[in-house]
């Protein structure tokens, strides 16, 4: 097997989160922790992972700060997983991930899984993308702009 690439020095924000998140089987745990789970054995439940590859991929979350280990809150000697703040972060991607998968991956009409707010129970509203000043933003509106040498963003 082919020794995976790191991007810990690319100053692309896309590829750098890869080497925490970059795989599927990490983004299904922090799906499931958005879900509620919390404990290893749940996660494979869920999941139907082999252990040491869940073992693996918590232990890569926890040690890029997406997970923490917690005591288990029914006072038993087992650790839990919780989402730390930077990978509560993380839920607008997920959504935003889920909600193209629900426009590009069903058929219409299809059943699914939906999000919706718990507060009304209706669907979440399609995330947009917008300017400063409001405006909905697509690819075509947008362009990355590189550092330059003396510290200010070029095109």
């Amino acid at each position: 097997m082919a020794k995976r690439i790191s991007h810990k020095d690319s100053m692309c924000g896309v590829a750098r989160p890869l080497d925490a998140i970059g795989d599927w089987w990490s983004l299904l745990i922090i799906r499931d922790a958005f879900s509620g789970l919390r404990r290893f054995g749940e996660f494979q439940k869920s999941l139907g992972l082999a252990k040491n590859i869940l073992s693996a991929r918590l232990r890569n979350l926890v040690a890029h700060g997406i997970m923490d280990l917690v005591p288990a809150s029914d006072g038993s000697p087992y650790q839990g997983y919780v989402l730390t703040e930077k990978g509560r972060g993380l839920f607008p991607l997920l959504v935003a991930l889920r909600q193209w998968g629900e426009d590009f991956f069903f058929e219409p009409n299809e059943k699914h899984v939906l999000l919706v707010d718990r507060k009304v129970g209706m669907p979440v509203r399609k995330l947009e993308l917008r300017s400063q000043d409001g405006r909905v933003l697509g690819p075509e509106d947008t362009v990355i702009k590189w550092p330059s040498v003396t510290g200010d963003l070029d095109t």
